[in-house]
């Protein structure tokens, strides 16, 4: 199973900021550790062109970011300080998942250790989000012959919003998010589906909507390639999360919405997504056991 990353060093960010930097470096250690990141799976993304950019973004956007011409303004609504590390990272973290999803086409399954910046919308960016690597790999795939229709499975506990945005009314990208009702964004977009669940939502209740949202997804798709989005943050230890899922139930979780994907025979293209656990620790757990699931899957088979 192809990996693909984006960088080796943190990002550099403020004393005190709240972006848990970090977790893409300790990501790849603790895959490398654990024996699920043979250096023959471990590919270094190639940055995005503006040519797969311009396909989802404005001209203008793309222009401002990589110029370093951003307002103030624009940047506190992403969350992060302009700064040429800043771009350098972005464009290589839409390149992992345009990589991820070449691959899975050709060998079933790929994983970018990174991406999932799905509040960011065609003029602009927001939720530490910049381009929507999802949004541009999906054009890309679609571009250039590989894919037809494109499913995007979206488990980050923040709605999707850019990415239902960029999609409205395209019947090509069925997005599928489940997220919580009352967190960020306080503005949702309308996917093709959506599951909104309550604060405080545990194991029982965040499975039963995954697994029937998933399903429905995958029906009504038709889809050549699945995206999904496998975020951390609806873990119960979250800052940001405002859910009850335990470490196990994410586990299962990936399990029903990866193990549909391969029982139905479909290329399937994981990205991290969110997450913001007081203990970096256990986010790495749920992203390690999300990698080590996929590789059990693809390799010996559906395990529903």
């Amino acid at each position: 199973m192809k990996l693909f990353y984006s960088e080796r060093r943190p990002l550099p960010l403020p004393e005190g900021h709240s972006f848990p930097a970090p977790k893409y470096t300790l990501l790849l250690e603790r895959l490398q550790a654990a024996g699920l990141a043979p250096d023959g799976a471990l590919c270094q993304a190639q940055p995005a062109s503006r040519e797969d950019l311009l396909r989802v973004h404005t001209a203008d956007y793309i222009g401002r970011m990589l110029g370093g011409e951003m307002t103030d303004k624009e940047m506190r609504r992403i969350g992060f300080p302009w700064s040429p590390a800043l771009v350098e990272r972005v464009l290589r973290s839409v390149g992992a998942t345009l990589g991820a999803c070449q691959a899975a086409l050709v060998e079933g399954v790929a994983a970018n250790l990174g991406g999932g910046t799905h509040h960011a919308y065609p003029d602009h960016g927001e939720g530490y989000c910049v381009f929507n690597d999802v949004a541009v790999a999906a054009r890309a795939m679609q571009a250039q012959g590989h894919a037809r229709r494109v499913v995007v499975l979206d488990c980050d506990v923040h709605q999707g919003n850019g990415t239902a945005a960029i999609f409205a009314g395209d019947a090509s990208v069925f997005t599928f998010s489940v997220h919580g009702e009352k967190n960020f964004p306080f503005h949702k977009e309308r996917s093709s589906l959506d599951i909104a669940l309550p604060d405080g939502s545990g194991d029982e209740a965040y499975l039963a909507a995954v697994e029937q949202g998933t399903r429905l997804a995958l029906e009504q798709a038709n889809a050549d390639l699945a995206v999904y989005i496998a975020g951390a943050d609806p873990y119960e230890g979250d800052r940001l999360g405002r859910m009850a899922v335990s470490k196990a139930g994410l586990g299962q979780r990936d399990r029903l919405a990866l193990g549909m994907c391969r029982a139905a025979g479909l290329p399937t293209t994981i990205v991290m997504g969110g997450g913001y656990a007081r203990r970096i620790e256990d986010m790495i757990d749920i992203q390690v056991e999300t990698i080590r699931i996929a590789i059990e899957l693809w390799r010996g088979g559906c395990l529903l």
